[in-house]
């Protein structure tokens, strides 16, 4: 699949080069100057040679000086050129790597569920290793091909415009050549990208998967999934090599007959004075060096190709719509004076709702009133996961949501998120619309203990720190004795700086569970969502968090989803969700008494599937 939008592609790429353009300028001024010194440093052997021929060598000193220092400045130049194309590119691809991961942290969760997470990594190294590349060896390397190109040319007919006629000739086949070769291996060299990208992507799920693919024995079906990718991959490269490859050989092969030709017909025309000794030697020197210029070209443009390919992957993922954050309503610290809310700096506990209205500010205290008002659902819109919920929790109020796997209760947690967008009706938190909120705001008011505990490299304090950044020391290992996890962090190597490595592999299911809740409870929020929160610890530590965890929901509006029932006895409200309907609402012992579903599910008449 060959690029869609091309000038596009390298509009953008230039648009990142002209914000280093001091760099890029002087780049090109070296790369001139290193160009047109070989130039003329080669033209110089015409009065040499005619001169030592006329005159002998005494007189031939000044002008051999003279080309030794346009050579020399030609050197210099190209030593300065490399060493500013460096750093010009590492600028550029600086950028483009902030603005990648930029986007990427404004990205909706929807997003990331539609694409593997090893394609999109391709994007920040395979996709943009290549563009660096070409900064690094393709830009400086065009221009001086192209001065030297050109150069020759000019100078060729200069020197001779009789025998240029010939070697107009193969230039004109060579042209026709690459132009050829270059739009067939541009096609491939985009296909080649994409295959990467998706090599990267099965390779990355399969490594992380590794031990159910073992369990289930699937190692045969991944190694012929692997090879169907890994043979696309093959076959686009070396279609993109076959044609690109090939320039190489055939511009050496006809540069080789064009000197072979124009030697002899050089040579004849020196002989009957048509031309003299030192043009001669100068325009040879000159045909034999043209094929270098246009191999690098080449070469250069072949890797110029693939680094757009990977550039069009790049802006095309920058391209992505941001998350939707139309939210005006923020969430602020305030001290009560005379009965008034007022904003400060100072950590007071309290915390409000900073909500602009046309007669002035009004602020709101942040309580935890979470309403759902005839609320629609669907991942997509042809078809809808929840249907008209209706429910409220107070401010301190538990709770749970109990249905089979699919009947909603995860989603209906990340919608209080903003995680997805409704299709109909509305959601309040402390009686404003939650699309009023910016969404950082109403996700800090949250905290969050989902079922796949995610932990991340460090140690376990910054692990636990990470639902508050501005957490002293102590309030971690409080917050760590409140979810029970003090005692098994105390018993580690190093404690608390004990590393966590490759996502919590050494720590054990439940220890990284109660790490997780830690990290929700240092965050200190007044709505807590629990999402199968004690699923990876055993009956034995789920009692000992207990303790800890009605501590952790005292005060606090908490939504919990489980599929053990006895975690939500002691809910004030447990709702029963089945295809994304609520069936039935009520404390447990008002459900027991209605004999319904759930009198069905918590004696055993029923399982959760």
């Amino acid at each position: 699949m060959r690029p869609q939008n091309l000038k596009d592609t390298v509009k953008k790429l230039m648009r990142y080069m002209g914000h280093h353009a001091f760099l890029f300028v002087l780049v090109g001024i070296l790369v001139s100057l290193s160009a047109l010194g070989n130039l003329l440093g080669t033209y110089m052997i015409r009065p040499i040679v005619n001169d030592v021929l006329d005159t002998g060598i005494q007189k031939a000193w000044l002008q051999l000086l003279l080309m030794a220092f346009i050579f020399l400045i030609g050197v210099a130049s190209a030593l300065g050129y490399t060493q500013l194309m460096a750093v010009a590119a590492q600028k550029v691809i600086k950028d483009i790597r902030h603005d990648l991961f930029h986007v990427m942290q404004k990205l909706p969760i929807s997003f990331f569920d539609t694409h593997s997470h090893g394609e999109l990594m391709s994007r920040f190294t395979n996709d943009v290793d290549t563009v660096s590349d070409a900064l690094n060896n393709s830009f400086a390397m065009m221009i001086q091909s192209f001065i030297q190109v050109a150069g020759t040319l000019i100078l060729l007919f200069v020197l001779s415009w009789k025998l240029s006629c010939i070697v107009l000739v193969f230039y004109v086949i060579l042209f026709l050549y690459i132009q050829f070769s270059s739009r067939k291996s541009k096609t491939y060299f985009s296909s080649q990208q994409e295959n990467i990208g998706q090599i990267n992507g099965f390779t990355e799920e399969m490594i992380s998967g590794q031990k159910v693919v073992k369990v289930f024995n699937h190692e045969k079906a991944n190694q012929t999934a692997f090879e169907s990718i890994n043979k696309s991959l093959q076959q686009s490269s070396s279609k993109a090599l076959s044609y690109s490859q090939t320039i190489v050989p055939v511009v050496v092969s006809l540069s080789f007959v064009n000197y072979a030709i124009v030697s002899v017909v050089g040579g004849y025309m020196a002989l009957q004075g048509q031309m003299d000794v030192g043009s001669l030697a100068s325009y040879l020197i000159f045909v034999r060096q043209a094929a270098m210029p246009i191999n690098q070209f080449t070469l250069q443009m072949n890797l110029l190709l693939s680094a757009l390919a990977g550039a069009e992957r790049i802006f095309e993922l920058m391209n992505k719509e941001p998350e939707i954050d139309e939210g005006k309503v923020t969430l602020v610290r305030v001290r009560v004076k005379n009965g008034q809310f007022l904003e400060t700096k100072d950590n007071t506990g309290i915390w409000a709702w900073r909500h602009p209205r046309p007669e002035g500010v009004e602020y709101v205290q942040l309580k935890g009133d979470v309403c759902f008002y005839d609320v629609d659902f669907g991942y997509t819109s042809k078809k809808t996961i929840l249907h008209q919920i209706n429910l409220y929790a107070k401010p301190g109020q538990k709770v749970a949501f109990v249905g089979a796997t699919g009947a909603g209760k995860t989603t209906i947690t990340n919608l209080i998120n903003r995680f997805y967008e409704l299709q109909n009706g509305s959601i309040t938190y402390d009686g404003i619309d939650i699309k009023l909120i910016k969404k950082d705001d109403l996700r800090r008011s949250l905290g969050i203990v989902l079922q796949d505990t995610h932990l991340f490299s460090g140690t376990i304090m910054d692990n636990i720190r990470f639902g508050n950044l501005d957490a002293t020391d102590d309030e971690c290992i409080e917050a760590a004795r409140l979810a029970n996890a003090d005692s098994f962090i105390r018993r580690l190597p190093q404690g608390y700086q004990t590393q966590v490595h490759n996502d919590g592999q050494n720590l054990s299911s439940g220890q990284r569970q109660l790490l997780a809740i830690a990290r929700a409870a240092v965050a200190d929020p007044p709505v807590l969502i629990l999402d199968e929160a004690t699923s990876s610890v055993d009956t034995h530590t789920e009692r000992m968090i207990e303790q800890g965890m009605d501590k952790l929901m005292e005060g606090r509006t908490v939504f919990v989803i489980a599929h053990r029932l006895s975690t939500v006895r002691n809910a004030d409200v447990i709702i029963v969700l089945d295809h994304g309907s609520i069936i039935e609402r009520g404390n447990h012992d008002q459900l027991l008494e209605e004999k319904g579903v759930y009198y069905q599910l918590y004696s055993g008449m029923f399982e959760l599937s």
